[in-house]
């Protein structure tokens, strides 16, 4: 028996037939904004001087990379992007420095030169042009900041396993409940996890069901879905298992079934979580 294992994306592609479908599963958006789910600022502040229609730009840019920005005053406690124009011969170089709560200056990007008229009306367009310029700028160095955060973090999951709970499997035929469960806390472990027997303040949290529907010809499809919650209770990634077998075939023991299961779905938990974490490695 062949289990097809799937993203929650490719979920349709998986209803037209199982067997041979790719893993392994993607359970956290791709690119920079990926790398900015837990960014260094609590809140990052970005004051609406020397212009509120640029202020107002940046944050957009960057709240469409998950960073917690707003084009408001600092307060203590935040984070902040001071924004300055260096004058270079009539020519203004926008020049965005990003700064700790402490007042630290901890990385400093550019945008290119444009007429001192430009800077000083700063109309729409050209802060639109200037946020485009600049707000990958930011995310790559807001990425590189929570990276050394985390490196030199010794609670950090980039330098100790996850904790994971896993809990009990509902929906399933026989002993099905049982097995799964046990299988993935097994499967898991080899993956190099900490699996915790409570619940007790995991860094995630292995949700899995089982749903059987029956099917013309003496047949029921199964579907095995595993939800992955980090610490706050969201869901961080799912993970869909499908198959087609004769009605009744999981109604006692699933023995070698939920082995292969596990092996299959502890995967793409291992994917999700890497994702979140930002450990994962590019091919």
């Amino acid at each position: 028996m062949r289990w097809s294992s799937l993203a929650l994306g490719a979920l349709l592609l998986a209803l037209a037939g199982c067997g041979g479908l790719p893993r392994p599963f993607e359970g956290a958006p791709g690119t920079v904004a990926s790398q900015l789910l837990a960014p260094p600022p609590a809140r990052l502040a970005i004051p609406p001087a020397p212009a509120a229609n640029l202020a107002a730009e940046l944050t957009k840019g960057l709240r469409g990379m998950e960073v917690p920005a707003f084009a408001t005053p600092a307060r203590p406690g935040d984070w902040v992007v001071d924004t300055t124009g260096a004058d270079t011969g009539g020519l203004i170089t926008p020049t965005f420095t990003v700064r700790d709560p402490g007042g630290t200056a901890r990385g400093t990007v550019t945008a290119p030169a444009l007429p001192a008229a430009d800077w000083a009306q700063m109309a729409p367009a050209t802060s639109a042009r200037i946020a485009a310029a600049v707000v990958p700028q930011l995310g790559t160095l807001l990425t590189k900041i929570e990276a050394e955060r985390r490196q030199n973090d010794p609670t950090s999951l980039v330098n100790r396993p996850a904790r994971i709970y896993v809990a009990d499997v509902v929906g399933a035929p026989g002993d099905g409940n049982t097995s799964l469960a046990r299988q993935m806390r097994r499967e898991l472990q080899l993956q190099g996890f900490t699996v915790q027997e409570k619940p007790d303040h995991p860094d995630f949290t292995v949700v899995g069901t089982v749903k059987l529907t029956p099917l013309p010809g003496n047949q029921e499809s199964v579907e095995i879905t595993w939800i992955i919650k980090d610490d706050a209770g969201a869901e961080a990634g799912k993970i869909a298992q499908l198959n087609q077998v004769p009605r009744g075939t999981l109604a006692g023991l699933w023995v070698d079934v939920a082995v292969i299961v596990a092996q299959e779905a502890a995967g793409g938990v291992h994917d999700v979580i890497a994702n979140r974490i930002g450990t994962r490695k590019k091919p």
